[in-house]
């Protein structure tokens, strides 16, 4: 088929959309349409990871053993390959860039966002990469509802509300907990719950994990079932428990922002592919369970097997003292960071999530091993502070708390856990938020003044565009014209009461205001006696264009009390911008932003 004809019969369906289906009625079907798609990019990475994995475990690479420490190289080593010869792009974090286009693009996410994480996280995971498949899989869903929502012709709030869709349907299909990923949606992209929301999440979830039952049947990630109940008096183990998940939730991100600094010292991609690569190999040689996603690892720890659960190491002769054991579990709870930042900081593509879990599941299992072994009569479930340490270090890592909660609750089945949950949640939640106010995420957008959170005003500010605030019919003059030349070459040919001086190369050096010179501008004794490097006014505060954001100009309007700004870009006068113009264009995309 033609493109011409293609777009015809496109034009006929939008037509008849519009025609015969409210705007609800197709948000609701769009909804199931991405939770379905986000289902199948699940499964379909998940495989992927499998047969790679699969292939390199059987008897056609015989040398894995001896030369363990190469494979995650040589899995950088194809990353790195197709990123520079064949996509000619990096790797970029998957919800960072989903957050960055929903507050400066409009939700509009590039086609090859989404096939990108298909091909590079498959090969980063499956080669030792110790990162998860779950960013990914939000990424992947998040473009292709972007061009769904492209290809449908929706606005922008329905755009943003399908990409929460995918990141929905993406955990339901992982985890097969659909609440959990409604409120992942909520808590991460900052969407309102509401009504109009709140039935598009439901129904992409619940298609997504249909599509998960549809295709795996009942098969789950973790399967356990609560066993020992909520005793009142394991309450301090659970508080002592949610203060260890704060300080490793701090850890984490220091750690994770402190290795990537490392890195960026190396100014080639293959040198730190080579370093990152090498370090995973090394600490992989170690602490096998630190190999992939670690989903294995989880299951042993939830299932009491701890020695399945490390897996063969140097340290194979030692377990029977149950104190190496600890010190084992407690060196993959510090090395996990370190070995997902190594792998970024390298080239691979993946996500923190299940890291994160994986690192959380250890501490729980020390913890409680601890507890259990101090030989003071005290005994606490340990496959039960596993779950609570993953939820905790969701919560201290992610600022995710109501979402770990939600998940641990659906992974087992039950709520058996919930007065726990929230105990360890909200301990990690408050020390963490309040070491470190932006997660993982949202840091760096943070700092640029781009992201959005739940408070309107700011989320408002922030989605607004100052190159549509910006003047830029000001006539500039010089500071060596006379007043003669300012009247006949400024005054008279404007219709504004600012003109800016600029000198020979474009920097804006003051201003003079019409209501300045209202005294002086008939007296024509002066006309070439006074020149506008007399009569003009210093600029002490001015608009940087490159830096400065819808929010941090209101407050210098605030600051000053000025109601025009001048603009500077690249360090020379661009135009002006005034307070009515700014404050018009704020009540716009306020009323755009709550229709």
């Amino acid at each position: 088929m033609s493109p011409q004809k293609k777009k015809t019969l496109l034009y006929k369906v939008l037509k008849w959309r519009y025609r015969h289906i409210s705007d609800k009625t197709f948000i609701l079907i769009l909804s199931i349409l991405v939770g379905f798609t986000a289902g199948l990019v699940s499964l379909l990475l998940k495989n992927i990871t499998h047969l790679i994995q699969v292939v390199l475990e059987s008897d056609i690479i015989s040398w894995q053993a001896s030369f363990y420490f190469i494979i995650p190289i040589i899995g950088l080593l194809i990353v790195y390959i197709f990123t520079k010869y064949i996509f000619k792009r990096d790797v970029k974090s998957a919800i960072p860039l989903i957050l960055h286009s929903l507050s400066k693009k409009n939700g509009v996410i590039r086609p090859i966002h989404g096939y990108l994480p298909l091909i590079l996280a498959p090969i980063t995971v499956g080669f030792g990469g110790s990162v998860g498949l779950l960013g990914p899989a939000i990424s992947s869903g998040s473009a292709l509802s972007s061009s769904f929502s492209t290809l449908f012709h929706v606005n922008r709030k329905t755009r943003v509300l399908l990409i929460g869709c995918a990141s929905a349907g993406a955990i339901s299909a992982v985890f097969k907990s659909p609440l959990a990923g409604l409120v992942f949606a909520v808590e991460v992209f900052s969407l309102d719950l509401t009504l109009t929301s709140l039935l598009p999440l439901l129904f992409a979830s619940v298609s997504s994990i249909i599509t998960s039952y549809f295709f795996l049947g009942d098969e789950v990630l973790f399967r356990f079932n609560v066993l020992e109940k909520f005793d009142i008096y394991d309450t301090p183990f659970y508080i002592i428990l949610g203060i260890g998940t704060a300080f490793a939730s701090i850890y984490f991100t220091k750690m994770y922002f402190g290795i990537l600094h490392f890195f960026d010292r190396f100014s080639k991609k293959i040198h730190r592919l080579l370093i990152g690569g090498l370090a995973i190999g090394i600490m992989l040689y170690f602490i096998p369970p630190l190999y992939g996603e670690g989903l294995g690892f989880i299951n042993g720890l939830l299932h009491g097997d701890h020695l399945t659960a490390i897996g063969k190491s140097p340290f194979d002769t030692m377990t029977d003292n149950i104190w190496i054991v600890i010190a084992l579990l407690t060196g993959i709870t510090i090395f996990k960071a370190v070995a997902m930042t190594a792998t970024f900081a390298a080239g691979g593509s993946g996500g923190i999530f299940i890291p994160t879990m994986v690192m959380g599941s250890a501490l729980g299992n020390v913890v409680s091993k601890v507890i259990n072994n101090l030989g003071m009569g005290f005994h606490v479930s340990e496959a039960n502070f596993t779950l609570l340490g993953m939820a905790g270090l969701i919560a201290g890592v992610l600022h995710a708390p109501l979402t770990s909660i939600f998940l641990i609750a659906e992974i087992t089945s039950s709520y058996e856990l919930f007065v726990p949950l929230m105990i360890t949640t909200a301990i990690s939640f408050i020390i963490s938020k309040n070491k470190i106010e932006h997660n993982i995420y949202t840091r760096e957008l943070a700092k640029q003044g781009h992201l959005l959170t739940h408070d309107k005003d700011q989320t408002v500010l922030t989605l607004m565009n100052l190159e549509d605030c910006i003047e830029t019919n000001f006539i500039t003059i010089k500071p060596n014209y006379t007043l003669k030349q300012l009247l006949s070459e400024a005054v008279a040919k404007s219709n504004r009461n600012l003109f800016p001086v600029i000198n020979e190369s474009g920097h804006l050096i003051g201003m003079v205001a019409l209501d300045d010179i209202r005294d002086i501008m008939f007296d024509i004794t002066l006309y070439h006696k006074i020149t506008v490097d007399t009569l003009m006014a210093q600029t002490s505060v001015a608009i940087i264009y490159e830096h400065d954001n819808a929010k941090t100009v209101m407050k210098k309007f605030q600051d000053t009390g000025a109601w025009n700004l001048p603009v500077i870009k690249n360090g020379k006068y661009f135009g002006f911008i005034s307070k009515s113009k700014l404050l018009t264009a704020y009540r716009r995309k306020l009323i755009n932003f709550t229709r």
